[in-house]
Formats: structure tokens, sequence, C-alpha cells
């Protein structure tokens, strides 16, 4: 390829980045680390409704970068362009994004060093493999075994590895004959760039529970405050009728009120008044 046309190619790129720096609200810098082509594929097809994936090198997005004027702050994102990058433009909101991606995530054959995603339980049964070196293999990881119709038979249920070990060499070349996967692969965002913003991987970090829990009780707090203060609110006002009408009663009761409402119980009152009375008199 001439240089002219390397050149020529070059630039085009950089257009296309631009065009889409344009087109979309947010713009995000993904790690490549560990990600393989067709778990890339994987991805991109999963995120292809509400995520334009593009991969290309650093040196062109630093270009295009430095070309797009209309978007203030821009510039910030270069220091961040390191190491095998794919470029992610959308227009969700950061964090969403974030939250999307996890969720994104695709199941994949183990390697040596990968982390395990979650325990790994072998189960009991017929694993398809005729008996030979598979035998010791097995036994190895800790999974006993018998032979039964031509067969390798896992004898019950086996956990070789919980979440967060390494994966060995020695594992992971079993469990990929046994066709499980344990290891997650997806997308780790380092860095997204909002209308002005630079939002980077620490600060989108978001306990969902944890907030979760906060929110509520904070909504828990705030509704038991508007009762106290009879402040009437849509989510209360239900209930400080209640109160109201409950704290009407007791107060016609207690002071004798000859309201039509509670006439009935101030007669039952008057009459169980009047029965504790005479039998204390008959006492004396």
């Amino acid at each position: 390829m001439s240089l002219s046309k390397a050149a020529s190619e070059k630039a085009e790129r950089v257009e296309e980045i631009k065009n889409l720096i344009l087109m979309y609200k947010v713009i995000g810098a993904a790690s490549l680390e560990k990600v393989r082509a067709n778990q890339l594929q994987e991805l991109r097809r999963k995120l292809q409704d509400s995520v334009y994936m593009y991969v290309v090198k650093n040196t062109l997005m630093k270009r295009a970068v430095a070309q797009s004027e209309d978007k203030p702050g821009l510039e910030k994102l270069e220091e961040y362009l390191n190491g095998p990058n794919v470029f992610l433009f959308t227009n969700l909101n950061p964090f969403k994004l974030l939250l999307t991606l996890e969720k994104s995530k695709v199941k994949a054959v183990a390697k040596a060093g990968d982390v395990a995603a979650h325990d790994v339980v072998v189960p009991a049964g017929n694993t398809g493999l005729p008996p030979g070196p598979i035998i010791s293999q097995l036994g190895a990881v800790g999974l006993p075994t018998r032979i039964e119709s031509g067969s390798v038979w896992i004898n019950r249920d086996t956990t070789v590895i919980k979440r967060g070990r390494v994966i060995d060499s020695r594992l992971a070349a079993v469990l990929s004959k046994l066709g499980i996967k344990p290891v997650e692969v997806g997308l780790t965002i380092k860095v997204a760039y909002d209308d002005g913003v630079l939002i980077t991987q620490d600060q989108m970090q978001i306990d969902l529970e944890g907030t979760k829990r906060s929110l509520e009780e904070a909504y828990t707090n705030a509704f038991n405050l508007s009762l106290k203060a009879f402040y009437p609110l849509p989510e209360n006002i239900a209930l400080l009728f209640q109160m109201a009408r409950q704290g009407a009663y007791n107060l016609a009761i207690n002071a004798a009120i000859t309201a039509p409402a509670v006439m009935a119980d101030l007669v039952g009152k008057a009459h169980a008044q009047m029965l504790s009375l005479s039998a204390k008199l008959k006492e004396k």
C-alpha cells in the first residue's frame, strides 16, 4: 500500500470518528484486555441496539478528538487512550452504560490464570468421553469417576473451584473438555465523556444494593416525618385521614361528646362503667 493511500484511509477513519462523536452524546473507552475476537463479536451483537462499538487505533482517535472542537472538554479523554481499546458511542447515561456492559458479559472457556466467575460445580452423570487418560485428568482435579457403558461417568456433583479463585492449566483443560464455561468476559469501561464532563471508572462504580437500601430508608424517614408533621401528600393523605378520624373518635369518647358517630360506643362505655360501679357497691 502506498503512503498516499494509507494517509487517505487514515483521514477517512478520522472523519468517520468525528461524525460518530457529533452523532452521540456519550463517548466511552473500554479496555480490550483479555477479550477475544469471538467474544467481542458476541458483545457487539448484544449491545447493537443501544451502543455502537468501534475499534480503532488510539492515534486516530486522538486525532479525531483534537479536531472535534464542538465537544468542550473532550480533549481530556486523550490521557486515557493507552493500551488496546474499543470505543463506545451511545446516548445512554454513562451509569446506565456501565450497568449495560455488566449485564452483557458472556460466558467463556477458561484459560490458565483466568478467575472463576462463580462456584463451579461439575454435575454427576455421563461425560460422553471414552475411557483413557481423561480418567486420571478428572481424578487430578478431584472428580470421582467410574466407567459405564463405554463412557466415563462422574459419580456425584462436585465443586471444583470457588468463585474468585484462579483457574490453573490442569483444571482449565478439564473444564474445556466437559464443555463448562466458568469465566465471564466483558468490557471494562475506563472513562466516559458526557456533555463536557469526563467520568472515570472509579466514579461510575455504584453499590446498587447499598443505594437501594439508602433510598428505602430515606423514603421511610420522610414518610414518617410527614405523618408526625401532618403534612399532606398524595402518598400519605389516606393515612392522615385515618389518623384524624381516630383522633377525633378518641376525643369524643374521652370527653363524652354526644355525636351521632360515637353515641353507641358512649352508651356502651357508660353501661360498662355502671356495671363496674355496681359490682364494687355489692362488694362493700
